[in-house]
């Protein structure tokens, strides 16, 4: 018989690529994962992998045994979905996944009104960098700087969230452009939009503060230590200045995204009027 939870850990293996990342993903040893790997294949009397050392690396039969077991994966999700989309109370856990700054401003915020209409709703707010997996139910609804591209999602437009850079009226009353220092991203974030159009506009000079956090970044603005760049409605919220460097702003599209699975849901319709209620603070700011 088909060694169905071994399947599972299979299947983390091969999307993640390796013991260790499959370990992580499943918060387990990456010895787990291995043993759980030689289980499947006694089991479907199929060798899954090469080993070499500590490196495993799929075999023919493995690629086609991950396609199969990707989609089992998703039928399973696509159920779970199915069985939460049937119920007709407002209430359970939802989760939420955006940029920690939109997060904490347009949504938590304004949260109390939410629960006021619904206090038997969980919601769950994961601060992403990167855009969470739909499709594998790392998330229920997703706000993100990148349209999703899995299949089965259904996304919206939220319109742009345009970036400026900000700083402190007393920094930039105290210095000549000249002068000017920058804040921004660490290396972990050097990829971002946002590290590179305020790398484009550094003229050769270096960051003196980065952090991988805008709200830390805005924060120190604020104490000032320099330019940094942010969105309007977190240079507004605190209280700095925009800074003209004879630079075009950086608009970034914002995008609204669910599985089609969960359309029906009563819990999930709420969470995204809610959210589609403070898209007018957006345009607003």
């Amino acid at each position: 018989m088909l060694d169905w939870d071994s399947l599972r850990f299979f299947s983390a293996f091969a999307r993640e690529g390796s013991l260790a990342a499959a370990a992580r993903a499943l918060r387990v040893e990456h010895a787990t994962v291995a043993r759980r790997i030689a289980a499947l294949e006694a089991s479907l009397g199929l060798k899954l992998v090469d080993r070499r050392g500590r490196v495993y690396q799929l075999t023919e039969d493995g690629v086609r045994v991950s396609e199969y077991a990707a989609q089992m994966e998703s039928a399973s999700f696509a159920l779970k979905r199915f069985v939460d989309g049937e119920e007709n109370r407002i209430e359970g856990e939802v989760i939420l996944a955006a940029p920690p700054a939109y997060l904490g401003t347009l949504v938590a915020r304004r949260l109390g009104v939410l629960r006021e209409r619904y206090p038997r709703l969980q919601l769950r707010l994961v601060g992403a960098k990167s855009t969470a997996s739909l499709a594998r139910k790392e998330t229920d609804i997703a706000i993100t700087f990148n349209r999703p591209q899995e299949q089965s999602v259904v996304t919206k437009s939220l319109g742009i969230l345009r970036f400026f850079p900000y700083a402190s009226e007393d920094y930039i009353g105290r210095r000549q452009s000249a002068e000017y220092e920058f804040i921004g991203y660490d290396r972990s974030m050097e990829d971002s939009p946002q590290q590179q159009w305020l790398l484009e506009h550094l003229q050769g000079r270096p960051l003196c503060v980065t952090s991988n956090d805008l709200r830390i970044q805005a924060l120190a603005a604020a104490g000032n230590a320099g330019i940094v760049l942010l969105p309007d409605f977190l240079g507004k919220e605190y209280g700095l200045v925009r800074v003209d460097l004879q630079a075009a702003p950086l608009d970034l599209p914002v995008w609204l995204a669910f599985h089609e699975d969960l359309r029906s849901s009563p819990k999930i319709r709420v969470v995204l009027d809610f959210l589609l209620e403070g898209l007018a603070q957006v345009q607003e700011l």
